[in-house]
């Protein structure tokens, strides 16, 4: 926290501790056969737009509910919602149970203008933050630049490993400017946050993972070492979310050698592929 006690404030939630130890096995467990995908941010199949330069993303990523590709863009209405988010697999039971509680929280707690009438949390980003092992030494890839985040209503996340500090922070404010608000997320705690100050006023990044227990969580992945894992639920309406074969014909090409990836040990991207 800041040091000081902050007010009440009902779109914003910081909850340490919010996953038990006993949900917490099961994701580590849930994750320790999964294959994230290292994507690259723009297409290989065409040249990069004017100005850009193809490069792969900082961590590795998986998506739950639906696939945000990087190369196709996110999700960002108004401009752009179509061909953007693609079916993906369902949340595990453990998340399921954690998400259906969070979902409970929002419409009790949260003042209804912030929350869209279909609002549901229907997709999830899996962040794995760590360190990237390049030429024998260890790349800082934790941290994660200033952004907001376009889907509509609140958004939340849960953690799990060292604790990252969070902060808000003023569109355009210069960079030796106070955050707005800085949030330590510790390991199993819950944040959420809504409504236009969070998501439209202010910008959120994460500025630093620790690293004092020089953790090695699940999965196992070639020339990186992870040392915390963040799940991101937000809300996609659901006439957004298309799948693999109803993609058009660029995005599916864009996307394919993806598909097919993932599809070697996932059933449910084996049988999108199939279709």
């Amino acid at each position: 926290m800041t040091g000081r006690r902050l007010p009440h404030d009902p779109c914003y939630v910081y909850e340490p501790g919010f996953i038990s130890e006993a949900a917490n096995a099961e994701i580590l467990a849930w994750l320790a056969p999964l294959h994230p995908l290292w994507e690259m941010r723009f297409s290989t199949k065409r040249p990069p737009p004017q100005g850009k330069q193809q490069r792969p993303l900082l961590r590795p990523v998986y998506w739950l509910g639906n696939w945000q590709f990087a190369c196709l863009g996110y999700y960002e209405p108004p401009r752009r919602v179509l061909g953007v988010a693609v079916q993906a697999e369902p949340f595990p039971a453990v998340l399921g149970k954690l998400v259906a509680q969070i979902e409970q929280r929002v419409q009790q707690g949260f003042p209804p203008r912030v929350v869209p009438r279909r609002w549901h949390l229907n997709t999830c980003l899996v962040n794995f933050h760590g360190d990237r092992l390049e030429e024998g030494r260890e790349v800082d890839a934790a941290r994660v630049g200033e952004h907001r985040d376009f889907e509509p209503g609140p958004v939340a996340s849960l953690s799990i490993g060292e604790r990252a500090r969070f902060q808000f922070v003023r569109r355009g404010a210069r960079p030796d400017a106070a955050p707005v608000r800085t949030q330590w997320l510790e390991d199993r705690s819950l944040q959420i946050f809504g409504g236009p100050h969070w998501k439209d006023d202010l910008l959120h990044r994460v500025q630093r993972v620790d690293d004092k227990a020089r953790l090695d969580l699940p999965p196992s992945l070639a020339g990186f070492r992870t040392r915390r894992v963040n799940f991101t639920f937000r809300y996609v309406p659901d006439e957004h979310v298309v799948p693999y074969a109803r993609l058009p014909a660029g995005a599916r090409d864009d996307v394919r050698d993806y598909v097919a990836e993932l599809a070697k040990t996932s059933a449910f991207f084996a049988s999108a592929l199939a279709d």
